[in-house]
């Protein structure tokens, strides 16, 4: 594998029909590379492969797809630091959250390796006399993965995974803010024992490529990982060729802190939550909704524990926050802050641009205090550093607050009290919710998704990814007579 590409088919690399550049958004005078870009042509060639390979993978066994499912997972692991080097220093991360992003993603590898041998059918009894039944999981086809740049090795880590270790062929399309990682990953899945065309790299925008992706009869199944906007688009794209739909898209997750909590804690888990990965995570934490009782003192706490925060190089040791992924992001996340005080929300800290000795899109996070749930910055998914404290008078509101949304991905609370936290896991309206520990952080071997317009489809990871990259069979066999 070369450096400068993008592209990858039917089991070589390509140059592609253009090319995108890449920069560090730490420090943009540094050029990572520059990566090719996929036509309609060699999405089509890639669609071809992977429907003439996949029936070869299923026929391989379950001990060749476990194998290489487990030397794909151990080599992410063992080059954790190296690989996260690279996600960090072109989508921003700090160096720590990289490596553990990359370590993660082997992870979803080696579990999904384990789950390949774990998987059986079941046996039914006939109502008939002298019928067998039995029922079974076998692969849906080709699967088309699209996913975001945020976490630009996990994600598509925790589609490829399941994906391979059912029986299917894959087409992905990562996005092009981060195509260094997705050619890092592909070129360790690309040096597997695998048929070719098994597994296909297509970089390219999502107007085109991605479009005439989710429109293609080729197509079995469509997992996607981005905004409501464009999750909508896709599933009105794809619905006539009717292919099996995954999308995880939009959040605006509320954190409940209550009267009883231990605020330092509280302060402690609101920021990770709120401020970890820069913001740019679909689990963050942008809606902090605090009792009335300990609304002052958490806040002062909070924005204190902020402004100590440091932001700066993602590869430099000590940076907490890292910088937003590029100039359009950084855009909209000024804009955002505009928004917020033109509601009369207050901001108490940050939301500026930072110079630091590298030219990067670094911001200081910012905390906004006196807002209400029906502002702009309290309804739409900003991320983005930013985080709004809203005052609710008692438990009951706080839960109301917080179910008053359009989506409903992960959710959390702070108190003591086992009849409160069993309340709130109970009638929380999200797909997870967290008692006592931040909303953004998540295991691999259960499942993950949302409600609302969050989460459309089978939840993801854990033992429920076969409901999404699997088709059921119920076979029925006349047994005989004996003799």
């Amino acid at each position: 594998m070369t450096q400068n590409t993008g592209i990858y088919i039917d089991g070589r690399w390509h140059d592609g029909a253009g090319t995108i550049e890449n920069r560090n958004p730490s420090d943009l005078s540094d050029v990572i590379g520059n990566y090719g870009q996929a036509s309609g042509a060699d999405l089509d060639a890639a669609l071809a492969a992977a429907r003439n390979a996949q029936p070869v993978w299923w026929r391989a066994g379950v001990q060749k797809r476990h194998d290489v499912l487990m030397s794909i997972g151990t080599e992410l692991m063992a080059r954790a630091e190296e690989i996260g080097r690279l996600l960090s220093r072109e989508e921003g991360k700090p160096l720590a959250e990289g490596k553990g992003e990359v370590y993660r993603a082997g992870q979803f590898f080696t579990y999904f390796a384990a789950e390949v041998l774990r998987q059986q059918g079941d046996f039914a009894e006939s109502v008939r006399p002298g019928i067998e039944i039995d029922v079974r999981r076998e692969p849906v086809g080709v699967v088309a993965i699209i996913s975001p740049w945020n976490f630009p090795v996990a994600t598509p880590a925790w589609k490829i995974a399941p994906a391979l270790a059912f029986g299917n062929a894959v087409v992905w399309k990562p996005a092009n803010l981060t195509p260094a990682s997705a050619c890092a990953l592909t070129d360790i899945i690309a040096r597997q024992d695998i048929p070719s065309g098994l597994f296909n790299l297509v970089a390219g925008p999502g107007r085109d490529v991605g479009q005439r992706l989710v429109e293609s009869a080729d197509v079995d199944a469509i997992t996607f990982t981005g905004s409501v906007p464009v999750g909508r688009r896709i599933a009105g794209s794809a619905i006539g060729n009717m292919p099996k739909l995954q999308m995880e898209m939009g959040s605006k997750n509320p954190f409940l802190v209550m009267d009883d909590a231990d605020l330092d804690l509280a302060v402690g888990h609101c920021v990770n939550a709120a401020f970890g990965g820069t913001g740019q995570k679909c689990t963050a934490a942008s809606r902090l909704i605090v009792h009335e009782s300990v609304h002052d003192a958490f806040a002062e706490k909070f924005v204190a524990a902020t402004k100590t925060l440091q932001v700066g190089h993602a590869l430099e040791d000590g940076t907490q926050i890292g910088p937003v992924v590029s100039q359009d992001q950084f855009d909209q996340n000024l804009d955002y802050v505009r928004i917020g005080q033109d509601e009369g929300a207050e901001l108490v800290c940050g939301g500026q641009r930072l110079e630091r000795s590298t030219e990067g899109y670094f911001m200081d996070p910012a905390v906004f205090v006196g807002t209400s749930n029906d502002m702009r910055i309290n309804r739409e998914e900003m991320f983005a550093p930013i985080t709004c404290i809203i005052k609710a008078g008692g438990y009951e509101e706080a839960l109301a607050i917080a179910n008053d949304t359009q989506f409903g991905l992960t959710a959390g609370i702070m108190t003591t009290s086992l009849a409160r936290a069993g309340h709130f896991r109970a009638n929380m309206k999200a797909g997870c919710v967290m008692v006592n520990l931040p909303t953004a952080g998540t295991d691999y071997h259960v499942p993950f998704g949302g409600r609302g317009a969050s989460s459309y489809g089978p939840r993801e990871q854990g033992r429920y990814a076969a409901e999404f990259y699997t088709t059921v069979k119920t076979a029925y066999t006349a047994s005989g007579s004996p003799q």
